[in-house]
C-alpha cells in the first residue's frame, strides 16, 4: 500500500478522547466485555519502539495495552490479523520504526474503522497552539513549540526539540534530543538522527542577505561572517 503524507494529514483525532463501547451482547466473550469496559489500546509492533510506545499510553491512562507481531509468541496475533481484533479494541496505533511502513499500517488502522489516538506522554510540554495530527507519538521531555505543526504518523523522540512555526510532515521521526529551529520545514517520511541539528528560516534569511553588498564588503575587509541575530 502506498501512502501519501498529505492524506494522512487530512485526518485529525484529539489527544486521549476515547470512545466508549460496553460489549454486551450474548455472542461476545468475557474477555472482549472486559476489554471494551477499559481504556485499552492495540499496538502494532513489539520492538523497542512499540516498548516506548506500551509505557507512553499507560503513563496517560490506558489500562490495557496488547501487541499484535509476527514473530513474538506473547502477542496476540499477527499484524496480518488487524481486522479481526476491531470488535475487542476501538484504539489502536503503531509502533513501528520505519516510517513508510508505519504509515501504510496507520491508512490500514484506519481503513479497517480503528480510532488512531495522538499519545503526548504527560511531561512532554505543547503549545497550545500546536496541531499534532493522529498516529503520533510524543515522548518524555519533548517540547513542541507554538504554532508548529507535527503530520500524522510521527515519532517525537525523548527529549526532542520542535521550536515554533515548524512544519514537519507525515511519519518522519524526530529521533532523541533533535533540535528543529524555528521555521524550520521537515519532509514527509525523513528521519532526523539523535542530536540533530535543523536549520530554520533564520539561516534563509541570512543567506537571502549574504548576496548584497554591504555584507560581500565587510566579509572581505574583516574575514568574518555576517549575522543577523
Amino acid at each position: 500500500m502506498n501512502i501519501d503524507g498529505k492524506m494522512l494529514c487530512k485526518n485529525t483525532a484529539q489527544p486521549y478522547r476515547k470512545d466508549p463501547h460496553v460489549g454486551n451482547h450474548t455472542d461476545i466473550d468475557r474477555t472482549s466485555q472486559r476489554i471494551k469496559t477499559m481504556k485499552s489500546l492495540l499496538i502494532i509492533g513489539t520492538g523497542g519502539h512499540g516498548k516506548v510506545v506500551a509505557e507512553v499510553a499507560k503513563d496517560i491512562g490506558y489500562e490495557e495495552v496488547a501487541f499484535l507481531d509476527d514473530n513474538v509468541p506473547e502477542s496476540i496475533g499477527k499484524v496480518s490479523e488487524i481486522e479481526k481484533f476491531k470488535d475487542e479494541y476501538s484504539e489502536a496505533f503503531v509502533g513501528i520504526g520505519n516510517n513508510k511502513l508505519r504509515g501504510e499500517l496507520i491508512q490500514k488502522l484506519q481503513d479497517y474503522g480503528f480510532t488512531v489516538p495522538v499519545l503526548i506522554h504527560t511531561s512532554a510540554y505543547i503549545s497550545r497552539t500546536a496541531k499534532i495530527d493522529i498516529g503520533t507519538v510524543v515522548e518524555p521531555k519533548a517540547i513542541v513549540n507554538a504554532n508548529s505543526h507535527i503530520g500524522a504518523g510521527c515519532i517525537i523522540s525523548v527529549g526532542a526539540i520542535v521550536d515554533h512555526d515548524v512544519e514537519i510532515g507525515a511519519c518522519c521521526h524526530v529521533n532523541a534530543g533533535t533540535i528543529v529551529k524555528a521555521g524550520g520545514k521537515i519532509e514527509s517520511f525523513r528521519k532526523l538522527e539523535a542530536g540533530e541539528v535543523v536549520p530554520g528560516y533564520g539561516s534563509a534569511l541570512v543567506r537571502a542577505n549574504s548576496s548584497s553588498g554591504f555584507v560581500k564588503e565587510y566579509e572581505e575587509q574583516t574575514g568574518k561572517e555576517v549575522s543577523f541575530f
